[in-house]
């Protein structure tokens, strides 16, 4: 029997670093956490995504100590317990099973999505008709379902999904079985990959009926169901969290659970997806000059080229003579560094004064 849009759950992950985005993040202030696209955060247009799709009451977000502060304060309507700081650092396993577990007590009948808070997703209702799809396929099949991002170039640092046959196509969408999950791989095997056509990237959305996904991981995670099951019978969700999150072994979710599973189904994504990894990547949605500069402000430029300025605050920022720069203005800090040096942002965190970590 299908679960009704009353017994559907939506976890949203929004821990993580600030380092990538540095000097505008920081480790209180992680990408999900800023506007870089506008007037709302990341955040902020995740749960904006998920209006019709998942009531209020429903929607719980996972966050740590270091975040929950700014967390709750641009997620004031929920209510306030669905809001849960972890305890420490346990990779997506644990934090996934936190989810389940708090889903499962309130409805052990329910059908769950668990969406990261850091994509730049624009398409809402492409986005929203493959979510209802993905529901529909994961409680018909009784399958943990994945949604599949078509790859655009051979990524290294994405894992894979390889599909096999089409299981169907709920609403429109296709919907395939998975023969397996691949880790990151090389330039070389990503080309392989997008030759073979069959190949999704992991984007880490997953959906699933809570009696299918608490089956799977008593066979294959058994700590991980056991603290399911403590959550969905506690009296006292935070202490139970505090007590037993901590202990937990550091695992992600597809080694724990999705590589594993008895079967696993992946729902092609009709909608456009960013996953905003660095700097280059806000650089597309900026305005841009006539000799490739990409702003956000007001920018004055003679003989400069092909350079990205970002600033957090209104202000007039002049260019002479320079190319490929990426100029990053926060109101304490300022990050001039070459644009191929991107991804290398975060090498610099060690190297900074506490106060702007």
């Amino acid at each position: 029997m299908s679960a009704t849009p009353k017994s559907r759950y939506a976890v949203i992950l929004a821990g993580g670093s600030g380092q990538r985005f540095w000097p505008v993040s920081r480790d209180a202030l992680p990408k999900q956490l800023l506007k870089l696209f506008g007037e709302n955060t990341l955040l902020e247009l995740t749960l904006e995504r998920l209006k019709g799709i998942v009531p209020r009451e429903n929607t719980l977000i996972l966050t740590n100590h270091q975040q929950e502060k700014t967390v709750r304060e641009l997620a004031k309507q929920l209510p306030a317990e669905n809001i849960i700081a972890e305890p420490a650092k346990r990779d997506t396993g644990p934090a996934i099973a936190l989810g389940i577990g708090w889903v499962a007590a309130r409805d052990p009948h329910a059908t769950m999505m668990v969406l990261p808070s850091d994509h730049l997703i624009q398409d809402t209702a492409a986005f929203q008709t493959v979510l209802r799809a993905s529901c529909e396929a994961a409680e018909k099949h009784e399958a943990l379902v994945t949604i599949g991002i078509k790859p655009t170039w051979p990524c290294p640092s994405y894992g894979y999904v390889e599909r096999a046959a089409l299981a169907g196509q709920p609403e429109g969408v296709p919907v395939y079985e998975v023969s397996r999950f691949r880790e990151k791989p090389d330039s070389k095997l990503a080309e392989h990959f997008l030759a073979q056509g069959n190949f999704t990237w992991n984007a880490g959305m997953f959906i699933w009926s809570l009696p299918t996904v608490l089956e799977q991981l008593k066979l294959h995670a058994p700590e991980l169901a056991t603290f399911v099951g403590q959550l969905s019978e506690s009296a006292d969700l935070k202490e139970t969290v505090a007590t037993h999150f901590p202990h937990l072994p550091k695992l992600s979710i597809d080694y724990a659970l999705m590589e594993k599973a008895a079967r696993v189904l992946n729902a092609e994504a009709t909608f456009d997806w960013d996953d905003v990894g660095n700097w280059t990547s806000v650089a597309k949605y900026l305005s841009q000059d006539a000799d490739g500069n990409q702003h956000n402000c007001t920018l004055s430029q003679h003989g400069a080229k092909d350079n990205i300025i970002f600033s957090q605050t209104p202000q007039h920022i002049a260019l002479l003579g320079v190319e490929n720069l990426l100029v990053v203005a926060a109101g304490d800090a300022i990050l001039v560094a070459s644009k191929d040096q991107a991804e290398a942002i975060k090498k610099l965190a060690d190297q900074l004064p506490g106060e702007l970590k």
